[in-house]
């Protein structure tokens, strides 16, 4: 059985005991988190899918971990009119645990 569940606008498939690399959410390390916008459930029945969530739904998760990303280069480059910029950008993550999937 797994889920697809939206966190800090982007969406995430997960099943019991994956590691999700999620944008960085509040909380400490080791801390319990409880997310309720569930966009679908599969299970050996079928499928609960939401228009647009899946009423009753949560997906319960513990914080492992919480850090930044690798370094990655934005460019921006004008041809011919010697204009150049370059910088580095690292994403703060929020590393979670899926503990249980819960349905209504």
């Amino acid at each position: 059985m797994y889920a697809i569940f939206k966190c800090g606008g982007t969406q995430h498939k997960a099943a019991v005991g994956d590691l999700v690399k999620v944008q960085l959410m509040g909380g400490e390390v080791g801390s319990k988190v409880e997310i309720e916008e569930v966009l679908l459930v599969q299970r050996d029945g079928g499928a609960l899918i939401g228009t647009p969530l899946v009423t009753g739904a949560k997906v319960f998760a513990e914080i492992v971990a919480s850090g930044r990303d690798k370094k990655i280069i934005v460019q921006k480059f004008k041809h011919r009119k010697k204009y150049r910029r370059k910088a580095g950008h690292r994403q703060h993550f929020t590393r979670l645990k899926i503990t249980d999937v819960v349905l209504p």
